[in-house]
């Protein structure tokens, strides 16, 4: 890969498009704004960037005909909203640009070098129906139209949600080219969370590939089981992009989680992940996850830091 011009900034995909409103739901949809206003104060060399609306065809490329209009018209209720979130035009709209950025983020990776969507990967959908909050997987529907493309033949996604990666492992069943790394403190089935992953863990498959950290794992704990990890999941994969989930809620004061990771433990996650993709001259894109601690800003601040260390990384700057 040659050496990328981020000399105007990295390119980073949102906007006021990725909000609908959810009414009082545990999941903070405002604070994808609210990074925005973070990076914007940081002064920061980030490009903010304009997104494109994900179009019918970009999402059929992974999700049924059925489910994808259910999501536009609100009928059938129960699979419009399978999700968890009141079905609305709003939402609807939402999830189409929050799509659209990743499928941007990816794309600007393999120019860049590195790019982000101020918005999560949606993880837990499914060709079929949504889950977990999740409605559209933009994951592999990025890495599905980037290989329709011939810009990619392989990529990895590293999953660092605090939740298993589920849709994602789903969907990849019959892209024997994608594969995904899950590292994860909370399993997840029949659309619910449990945070025992120690007597029940996700199965590994060909291409995904499952890690789960024990309840009550220190920073150390669980920055050893990634380094031990992703190198190895690298070569296992030779992907031409890493789309990296940069969760929040593993956080120690997430309501989800059982593990005990401050904001220095979660920074240096996000800076080992971007310099091990730097000296490998691996294109990453990333998105943000999670995140269900009360105190909004201390969410917002998990997400700043990711972008500190994309920053620091690739441009030493911080």
């Amino acid at each position: 890969m040659t050496t990328p011009d981020l000399t105007a900034g990295i390119r980073v995909f949102h906007s006021p498009q990725y909000f609908a409103d959810i009414g009082a739901h545990i999941m903070p949809i405002r604070k994808f704004g609210l990074v925005r206003q973070a990076i914007e104060a940081s002064g920061l060399p980030v490009r903010l960037c304009d997104p494109h609306r994900a179009s019918d065809a970009e999402l059929l490329t992974v999700h049924t005909e059925p489910y994808v209009r259910a999501v536009d018209t609100g009928e059938p209720p129960a699979l419009a909203s399978s999700q968890k979130f009141p079905w609305s035009p709003a939402l609807a709209e939402a999830v189409r640009w929050t799509n659209g950025g990743t499928i941007d983020a990816a794309s600007a990776a393999l120019d860049d070098g590195i790019a982000g969507n101020l918005a999560s990967g949606f993880h837990h959908s499914h060709a079929d129906h949504g889950q977990g909050f999740c409605t559209f997987n933009g994951l592999v529907i990025a890495l599905e139209i980037l290989r329709r493309a011939s810009r990619l033949r392989r990529g990895l996604v590293l999953d660092m949600d605090l939740h298993y990666g589920n849709g994602t492992a789903s969907l990849l069943s019959t892209r024997p080219w994608a594969f995904q790394l899950s590292i994860y403190g909370n399993w997840y089935k029949q659309n619910l969370a449990y945070r025992d992953v120690e007597s029940e863990r996700a199965p590994d498959t060909d291409n995904a590939w499952s890690i789960p950290v024990p309840n009550g794992a220190t920073g150390d704990q669980y920055l050893d089981i990634l380094k031990g990890s992703l190198e190895r999941a690298i070569d296992r994969a030779r992907p031409d992009l890493l789309l990296f989930q940069a969760g929040a809620d593993p956080y120690q004061e997430d309501p989800y989680s059982p593990l005990l990771v401050d904001h220095d433990a979660l920074a240096a996650r996000d800076r080992y992940v971007f310099e091990v993709a730097r000296a490998r001259g691996l294109p990453v894109a990333w998105v943000l996850a999670g995140g269900y601690t009360p105190q909004v800003e201390k969410v917002v601040q998990v997400h700043l830091n990711t972008f500190r260390a994309a920053t620091s990384v690739f441009l030493g700057v911080t």
